[in-house]
């Protein structure tokens, strides 16, 4: 099957309004419990935390860094593990114990020197609302709370944790133009080895 076409029905319930957003977004924030992973927390006995986080979402963000766009996360908690994932992935930055995200995310603006409207965010909570409200493209996990789903844009189709993240990773590329062209480039690579 034509990679276009694939793609094309994997993304087909789609608004017209979310593409027209996607295709103005030059960076995407994404909240950290809830959206890449699945917002447990996991101590031993010696009080060490684990995460799990879905390597498909972390596989997305080379793709969009290498393509033009920035990766960023603003979360509420401090976490040695999510600081570790966040730099494993290269992140353009990466906030922790953000208790008003409302606020970083206007220095963020303000550092990077671009409009709300340029930036698509990534939340599933309460304190997800004063970015989720105000940027160009809002996204929530499917098991986001239910009243912060109103504000969204757009409703990802996957659980905190299962691939929120990877889904508005490929949405943003397939907006800008850029999806099928990387599928195809991987794919000739592997078909010239053959």
């Amino acid at each position: 099957m034509e990679t276009e076409k694939i793609v094309a029905d994997y993304f087909s319930h789609i608004s017209e309004e979310v593409w027209e957003r996607a295709a103005n977004i030059k960076l995407v924030i994404t909240d950290i419990d809830g959206v890449m992973t699945d917002g447990g927390i996991i101590y031993d006995d010696n009080k060490l935390e684990f995460k799990k986080f879905d390597v498909k979402d972390g596989l997305i963000v080379h793709h969009l860094r290498k393509n033009g766009l920035m990766v960023g996360a603003i979360t509420g908690r401090e976490s040695y593990v999510v600081q570790n994932r966040c730099e494993e992935l290269k992140f353009d930055f990466h906030y922790h114990g953000v208790k008003n995200k409302g606020k970083k995310f206007d220095e963020v603006l303000e550092t990077l020197e671009l409009q709300a409207d340029e930036v698509a965010y990534i939340g599933d909570d309460l304190i997800d609302l004063p970015i989720l409200a105000r940027v160009g493209l809002s996204v929530v996990a499917q098991d986001a709370m239910e009243y912060v789903k109103p504000i969204a844009h757009y409703i990802s189709r996957f659980d905190g944790g299962k691939g929120v993240f990877r889904e508005v990773g490929d949405l943003l590329l397939h907006a800008r133009g850029q999806l099928v062209p990387i599928i195809n480039t991987l794919l000739k690579k592997e078909n010239d080895k053959k």
